[in-house]
Protein backbone atom coordinates (compact mmCIF):
# COMPACT_ATOMS: atom_id res chain seq x y z
CA UNK A 1 0.00 0.00 0.00
CA UNK A 2 1.10 3.56 -0.63
CA UNK A 3 2.62 5.23 2.43
CA UNK A 4 0.63 8.45 2.91
CA UNK A 5 3.52 10.02 4.82
CA UNK A 6 5.80 9.98 1.78
CA UNK A 7 5.85 13.15 -0.28
CA UNK A 8 5.66 12.09 -3.94
CA UNK A 9 4.74 13.79 -7.17
CA UNK A 10 1.76 12.31 -9.10
CA UNK A 11 4.01 10.34 -11.47
CA UNK A 12 5.94 8.84 -8.57
CA UNK A 13 2.71 7.89 -6.77
CA UNK A 14 1.42 6.12 -9.87
CA UNK A 15 4.67 4.17 -10.24
CA UNK A 16 4.65 3.30 -6.53
CA UNK A 17 1.08 2.02 -6.79
CA UNK A 18 1.84 -0.10 -9.87
CA UNK A 19 4.85 -1.66 -8.13
CA UNK A 20 2.80 -2.71 -5.10
CA UNK A 21 0.02 -4.01 -7.36
CA UNK A 22 2.57 -6.26 -9.02
CA UNK A 23 3.90 -7.34 -5.62
CA UNK A 24 0.39 -8.42 -4.60
CA UNK A 25 0.01 -10.31 -7.87
CA UNK A 26 3.35 -12.03 -7.26
CA UNK A 27 2.34 -13.03 -3.73
CA UNK A 28 -0.97 -14.49 -4.94
CA UNK A 29 0.77 -16.21 -7.84
CA UNK A 30 3.30 -17.99 -5.64
CA UNK A 31 0.51 -19.04 -3.25
CA UNK A 32 -1.40 -20.60 -6.15
CA UNK A 33 1.80 -22.20 -7.42
CA UNK A 34 1.97 -24.39 -4.32
CA UNK A 35 -1.33 -25.98 -5.31
CA UNK A 36 -0.24 -26.77 -8.89
CA UNK A 37 1.09 -30.32 -9.27
CA UNK A 38 1.69 -30.45 -13.03
CA UNK A 39 5.27 -29.41 -13.85
CA UNK A 40 4.29 -27.91 -17.24
CA UNK A 41 1.66 -25.70 -15.64
CA UNK A 42 4.16 -24.71 -12.94
CA UNK A 43 6.70 -23.71 -15.62
CA UNK A 44 4.09 -21.66 -17.47
CA UNK A 45 2.97 -19.89 -14.29
CA UNK A 46 6.58 -19.21 -13.33
CA UNK A 47 7.08 -17.54 -16.72
CA UNK A 48 4.10 -15.28 -16.03
CA UNK A 49 5.48 -14.40 -12.60
CA UNK A 50 8.87 -13.71 -14.17
CA UNK A 51 7.21 -11.20 -16.49
CA UNK A 52 5.75 -9.38 -13.47
CA UNK A 53 9.23 -9.33 -11.88
CA UNK A 54 10.63 -7.71 -14.98
CA UNK A 55 7.89 -5.11 -14.84
CA UNK A 56 8.65 -4.45 -11.16
CA UNK A 57 12.34 -3.96 -11.96
CA UNK A 58 11.50 -1.49 -14.73
CA UNK A 59 9.12 0.45 -12.46
CA UNK A 60 11.72 0.60 -9.66
CA UNK A 61 14.18 2.14 -12.12
CA UNK A 62 11.59 4.73 -13.12
CA UNK A 63 10.89 5.40 -9.43
CA UNK A 64 14.61 6.01 -8.89
CA UNK A 65 14.74 8.43 -11.84
CA UNK A 66 11.83 10.37 -10.37
CA UNK A 67 13.70 10.57 -7.05
CA UNK A 68 16.76 11.98 -8.82
CA UNK A 69 14.67 14.47 -10.80
CA UNK A 70 13.02 15.82 -7.61
CA UNK A 71 16.11 15.55 -5.43
CA UNK A 72 16.87 19.24 -5.63
CA UNK A 73 13.26 20.14 -4.85
CA UNK A 74 12.84 17.89 -1.80
CA UNK A 75 14.45 18.17 1.58
CA UNK A 76 17.18 15.69 2.61
CA UNK A 77 14.73 13.99 4.96
CA UNK A 78 12.19 13.43 2.16
CA UNK A 79 14.92 12.16 -0.16
CA UNK A 80 16.04 9.73 2.54
CA UNK A 81 12.49 8.44 3.02
CA UNK A 82 12.06 7.95 -0.70
CA UNK A 83 15.37 6.11 -1.00
CA UNK A 84 14.44 3.91 1.97
CA UNK A 85 11.15 3.09 0.26
CA UNK A 86 13.02 2.24 -2.93
CA UNK A 87 15.39 -0.07 -1.03
CA UNK A 88 12.41 -1.74 0.63
CA UNK A 89 10.84 -2.41 -2.76
CA UNK A 90 14.16 -3.78 -4.04
CA UNK A 91 14.37 -6.08 -1.03
CA UNK A 92 10.82 -7.33 -1.57
CA UNK A 93 11.51 -7.98 -5.25
CA UNK A 94 14.63 -9.94 -4.29
CA UNK A 95 12.54 -12.15 -2.05
CA UNK A 96 10.35 -13.10 -4.99
CA UNK A 97 13.49 -13.68 -7.11
CA UNK A 98 14.83 -16.07 -4.48
CA UNK A 99 11.44 -17.78 -4.27
CA UNK A 100 11.41 -18.26 -8.01
CA UNK A 101 14.89 -19.82 -7.87
CA UNK A 102 13.61 -22.29 -5.31
CA UNK A 103 10.71 -23.35 -7.49
CA UNK A 104 12.92 -23.59 -10.55
CA UNK A 105 15.35 -25.80 -8.64
CA UNK A 106 12.50 -28.05 -7.60
CA UNK A 107 11.53 -28.37 -11.25
CA UNK A 108 15.05 -29.53 -12.05
CA UNK A 109 16.12 -26.39 -13.88
CA UNK A 110 19.64 -25.66 -12.70
CA UNK A 111 20.17 -22.72 -14.99
CA UNK A 112 17.98 -19.89 -13.75
CA UNK A 113 17.56 -16.88 -16.00
CA UNK A 114 15.38 -14.22 -14.47
CA UNK A 115 15.42 -11.73 -17.33
CA UNK A 116 15.98 -12.29 -21.06
CA UNK A 117 18.21 -9.27 -21.59
CA UNK A 118 21.44 -11.10 -22.33
CA UNK A 119 22.51 -11.60 -18.69
CA UNK A 120 22.01 -14.21 -15.99
CA UNK A 121 19.82 -13.91 -12.92
CA UNK A 122 22.83 -13.12 -10.74
CA UNK A 123 23.55 -10.05 -12.90
CA UNK A 124 19.99 -8.80 -13.23
CA UNK A 125 18.56 -9.62 -9.82
CA UNK A 126 18.22 -6.40 -7.88
CA UNK A 127 20.10 -7.60 -4.82
CA UNK A 128 20.35 -5.03 -2.06
CA UNK A 129 24.07 -5.55 -1.55
CA UNK A 130 25.01 -5.54 -5.23
CA UNK A 131 22.68 -2.99 -6.87
CA UNK A 132 23.99 0.55 -6.69
CA UNK A 133 21.87 3.39 -8.03
CA UNK A 134 23.12 6.85 -8.86
CA UNK A 135 21.54 8.47 -5.81
CA UNK A 136 23.61 6.30 -3.44
CA UNK A 137 26.98 6.76 -5.22
CA UNK A 138 29.67 9.25 -4.35
CA UNK A 139 30.92 11.77 -6.89
CA UNK A 140 34.07 9.75 -7.58
CA UNK A 141 32.03 6.58 -8.10
CA UNK A 142 29.75 8.43 -10.49
CA UNK A 143 32.79 9.70 -12.41
CA UNK A 144 34.30 6.21 -12.58
CA UNK A 145 31.00 4.73 -13.69
CA UNK A 146 30.68 7.42 -16.35
CA UNK A 147 34.21 6.71 -17.59
CA UNK A 148 33.50 2.99 -17.77
CA UNK A 149 30.32 3.67 -19.69
CA UNK A 150 32.17 5.97 -22.09
CA UNK A 151 34.88 3.35 -22.62
CA UNK A 152 32.29 0.70 -23.36
CA UNK A 153 30.54 3.10 -25.73
CA UNK A 154 33.81 3.88 -27.52
CA UNK A 155 34.53 0.18 -27.90
CA UNK A 156 31.04 -0.40 -29.28
CA UNK A 157 31.54 2.49 -31.73
CA UNK A 158 34.88 1.05 -32.86
CA UNK A 159 33.29 -2.34 -33.41
CA UNK A 160 30.52 -0.67 -35.38
CA UNK A 161 33.10 1.17 -37.48
CA UNK A 162 34.88 -2.10 -38.23
CA UNK A 163 31.61 -3.71 -39.25
CA UNK A 164 30.80 -0.74 -41.50
CA UNK A 165 34.30 -0.84 -43.05
CA UNK A 166 34.00 -4.57 -43.70
CA UNK A 167 30.56 -4.04 -45.19
CA UNK A 168 31.87 -1.30 -47.49
CA UNK A 169 34.78 -3.51 -48.55
CA UNK A 170 32.47 -6.39 -49.34
CA UNK A 171 30.19 -4.00 -51.24
CA UNK A 172 33.13 -2.64 -53.26
CA UNK A 173 34.33 -6.13 -54.12
CA UNK A 174 30.82 -7.10 -55.12
CA UNK A 175 30.51 -4.03 -57.34
CA UNK A 176 33.84 -4.81 -59.03
CA UNK A 177 32.79 -8.42 -59.56
CA UNK A 178 29.45 -7.35 -61.02
CA UNK A 179 31.17 -4.87 -63.32
CA UNK A 180 33.55 -7.55 -64.58
CA UNK A 181 30.68 -9.97 -65.11
CA UNK A 182 28.73 -7.27 -66.97
CA UNK A 183 31.68 -6.63 -69.29
CA UNK A 184 32.05 -10.38 -69.81
CA UNK A 185 28.39 -10.68 -70.69
CA UNK A 186 28.77 -7.81 -73.18
CA UNK A 187 31.69 -9.59 -74.86
CA UNK A 188 29.70 -12.82 -75.00
CA UNK A 189 26.80 -11.00 -76.64
CA UNK A 190 29.16 -9.44 -79.20
CA UNK A 191 30.72 -12.84 -79.92
CA UNK A 192 27.27 -14.36 -80.38
CA UNK A 193 26.36 -11.60 -82.84
CA UNK A 194 29.58 -12.25 -84.75
CA UNK A 195 28.92 -16.00 -84.81
CA UNK A 196 25.35 -15.43 -85.99
CA UNK A 197 26.60 -13.15 -88.79
CA UNK A 198 29.23 -15.71 -89.81
CA UNK A 199 26.64 -18.48 -89.86
CA UNK A 200 24.38 -16.34 -92.04
CA UNK A 201 27.20 -15.60 -94.49
CA UNK A 202 28.20 -19.26 -94.55
CA UNK A 203 24.59 -20.24 -95.31
CA UNK A 204 24.50 -17.80 -98.23
CA UNK A 205 27.85 -19.11 -99.51
CA UNK A 206 26.63 -22.71 -99.29
CA UNK A 207 23.50 -21.77 -101.25
CA UNK A 208 25.60 -20.06 -103.96
CA UNK A 209 27.92 -23.05 -104.18
CA UNK A 210 24.91 -25.33 -104.45
CA UNK A 211 23.47 -23.23 -107.27
CA UNK A 212 26.85 -23.20 -109.07
CA UNK A 213 27.25 -26.94 -108.66
CA UNK A 214 23.72 -27.48 -110.02
CA UNK A 215 24.54 -25.32 -113.06
CA UNK A 216 27.85 -27.13 -113.63
CA UNK A 217 26.07 -30.46 -113.34
CA UNK A 218 23.55 -29.44 -116.00
CA UNK A 219 26.35 -28.36 -118.34
CA UNK A 220 28.23 -31.61 -117.76
CA UNK A 221 25.09 -33.65 -118.45
CA UNK A 222 24.50 -31.68 -121.69
CA UNK A 223 28.09 -32.23 -122.77
CA UNK A 224 27.76 -35.88 -121.87
CA UNK A 225 24.71 -36.17 -124.11
CA UNK A 226 26.64 -34.51 -126.98
CA UNK A 227 29.58 -36.89 -126.55
CA UNK A 228 27.26 -39.88 -126.39
CA UNK A 229 25.49 -38.66 -129.59
CA UNK A 230 28.78 -38.26 -131.45
CA UNK A 231 29.97 -41.67 -130.32
CA UNK A 232 26.67 -43.20 -131.37
CA UNK A 233 26.91 -41.65 -134.87
CA UNK A 234 30.49 -42.86 -135.27
CA UNK A 235 29.52 -46.37 -134.21
CA UNK A 236 26.59 -46.41 -136.63
CA UNK A 237 28.84 -45.13 -139.45
CA UNK A 238 31.34 -47.84 -138.86
CA UNK A 239 28.73 -50.55 -138.65
CA UNK A 240 26.57 -49.34 -141.60
CA UNK A 241 28.51 -46.99 -143.86
CA UNK A 242 25.80 -46.95 -146.57
CA UNK A 243 23.22 -45.40 -144.27
CA UNK A 244 21.83 -42.41 -146.22
CA UNK A 245 20.77 -40.53 -143.16
CA UNK A 246 24.34 -40.51 -141.93
CA UNK A 247 25.59 -39.46 -145.36
CA UNK A 248 23.59 -36.31 -145.18
CA UNK A 249 25.34 -35.23 -141.99
CA UNK A 250 28.12 -32.80 -142.89
CA UNK A 251 31.54 -34.21 -142.32
CA UNK A 252 30.28 -37.80 -142.02
CA UNK A 253 29.19 -38.40 -145.70
CA UNK A 254 31.47 -40.78 -147.63
CA UNK A 255 33.83 -39.24 -150.21
CA UNK A 256 32.71 -39.07 -153.87
CA UNK A 257 34.05 -41.87 -156.11
CA UNK A 258 37.19 -40.89 -158.07
CA UNK A 259 36.52 -43.12 -161.15
CA UNK A 260 33.64 -40.98 -162.50
CA UNK A 261 35.79 -37.86 -162.35
CA UNK A 262 38.50 -39.59 -164.39
CA UNK A 263 36.04 -40.63 -167.07
CA UNK A 264 34.80 -37.11 -167.37
CA UNK A 265 38.30 -35.84 -167.97
CA UNK A 266 39.01 -38.42 -170.64
CA UNK A 267 35.91 -37.40 -172.62
CA UNK A 268 37.45 -34.07 -173.09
Amino acid sequence: MVNSELQMNPQMEQIHTEIHDNFRALANGFQKLDKVKDSNRQSKQLEELTGKMRECKRLIKEFDREIKDDESKNSPEVNKQLNDEKQAMIKELNSYVALRKTYMSSLGNKKVELFDMGAGASELAVAEDNVRVASTMSNQELINAGKNTMDETDQAIERSKQVVAQTLEVGTQTAVTLKGQTEQMGKIVNDLDTIQFSIKKASQLVKEIGRQMATDKCIMIFLLFIVIGVIAIIVVKIVNPNNKSIRDIPGLAPPAPTGRRLLHIESW
